[in-house]
């Protein structure tokens, strides 16, 4: 089969190369692969800035794969052969509190992942496809959708009439808009373009700020919800944007720390903080069974994925340079038919 290998840091070394077709062990599922979507995570490890010491034996990237099964183990109970199937990306953490080494048990670094035509995937490590999905919407799903729910949803208990306040117009951002609106929440969302902004309010967003035109975004959000601030914050900027955060918070409100596209360190304001009684967490993704309770409610709530652009499997490359340059939605490589 074809696959694509991480061989070093940077994407001159990802290669496409020939392999041998995994075979499934007892509790493994062979998916041949459908389509995968992109991640910041998965730019940030070519780069060499994502936890390079546990990537750095040579892999196949990219944690987001959709699927069908082909093949299952001999102890396999959950999934047949003809199952469409998305992959869950930390394969050990299926309900409650993670372990300690959750981290290492990661889909697509480092262990192989779905840039591949095959790849196998433990049977824990397996959601089914929602029946209204394509393979390309469904590949979007498993880091980008499942961190706005664990956020929203597990951590905040969102509930109809908060202000949620959306950084960005990425995969993540985009499904923030999408579910916080569907759930019942009042979407603010920040984005450098007048015209991007439109696109938002037409999936939800109830307000829109140009940080371009108004670079102090945080006054702009206590004025529009009168002083008061909004109660949930998707943060994936990083670094001192975690300070505007704070100052545009509702008091006893939810920053989530979910990326950091500008920095991994920051210097908090830890007087607004304490004033703001601020709740900060960090969120990794979330657990499996998050994921299940994800996927029914996009069935009832019909949430539809919304794809910037379509790879194929040959353009790898390419998809990576274009998630580097930034996109509107999610980033989907097909690998095939």
């Amino acid at each position: 089969m074809k696959a694509w290998k991480k061989q070093g840091v940077g994407l001159e070394n990802l290669k496409l190369v020939d392999v041998d077709i995994p075979k499934p062990g007892p509790k493994q599922l062979l998916i041949r692969v459908k389509a995968v979507s992109l991640n910041f995570r998965d730019k940030s490890i070519m780069d060499g800035d994502y936890l390079p010491d546990l990537m750095s034996k040579p892999f196949t990237p990219v944690s987001d794969a959709a699927g069908v099964v082909i093949g299952v183990g001999s102890e396999v109970t959950k999934f047949n052969e003809g199952d469409r199937v998305v992959s869950h990306l930390y394969t050990k953490w299926t309900d409650g509190a993670p372990t300690e080494d959750y981290g290492p048990t990661a889909v697509g670094g480092p262990n192989d992942g779905g840039l591949a035509e095959y790849m196998l995937l433990d049977e824990d490590a397996a959601v089914m496809t929602p029946s209204n999905m394509t393979d390309e919407e469904a590949s979007t799903l498993p880091i980008a959708a499942l961190t706005v729910w664990f956020s929203l949803v597990e951590y905040g208990k969102i509930k109809a009439g908060d202000t949620v306040l959306i950084l960005g117009t990425g995969g993540v951002s985009i499904y923030a808009i999408q579910i916080a609106s569907a759930l019942g929440a009042r979407v603010i969302v920040t984005t450098s373009s007048d015209e991007k902004g439109e696109r938002v309010r037409a999936l939800g967003a109830k307000e829109v700020i140009n940080y371009v035109k108004t670079p102090d975004w945080e006054k702009e959000v206590l004025k529009l919800t009168d002083g008061k601030g909004a109660q949930h914050i998707l943060e994936v900027v990083g670094g001192d944007s975690i300070n505007r955060s704070i100052d545009a918070l509702a008091q006893q409100g939810n920053i989530y720390v979910i990326g950091f596209l500008k920095s991994m360190m920051a210097e908090v304001n830890l007087f607004s903080l304490l004033s703001k009684q601020a709740r900060i967490q960090g969120i990794f993704v979330g657990h499996r069974k998050a994921f299940d309770e994800m996927n029914k409610a996009f069935n009832e709530l019909n949430i539809k994925p919304v794809i910037d652009t379509v790879y194929p499997f040959s353009d790898a490359i390419q998809a990576y340079e274009h998630l580097g340059r930034g996109a509107f939605g999610k980033i989907v490589i097909k690998v095939s038919e």
